[in-house]
């Protein structure tokens, strides 16, 4: 997975993530907006409003008692316990 930040600053984050869609963006942006001190967490992949730009940017706005990027390192971590969670309870149904 390749990154890009666009901007960081006290309170905000945008960065750009190659190569994911909507199914990804989705539950991350869900699972930041789940973090204490995250205000907002959106994403934008449309080329014709990006200048063309076809891989998402998400952006994270937080109340400053947390930092965007300590926000998006508990959000992913959030993804990856969940997933785990559902691998486990699936194999065990099945």
């Amino acid at each position: 997975m390749d990154l890009r930040v666009i901007e960081n600053v006290e309170t905000e984050l945008s960065i750009e993530i190659a190569g994911e869609d909507h199914t990804f963006m989705n539950v991350l942006k869900g699972t930041l907006l789940e973090v204490d001190g995250v205000v907002a967490a959106t994403y934008d992949m449309n080329p014709e409003q990006s200048g063309g730009q076809t891989d998402p940017v998400l952006t994270i706005k937080t109340d400053g008692s947390i930092a965007p990027l300590d926000a998006l390192e508990t959000a992913a971590e959030s993804v990856e316990e969940k997933t785990n969670a559902f691998r486990d309870a699936f194999e065990a149904a099945a």
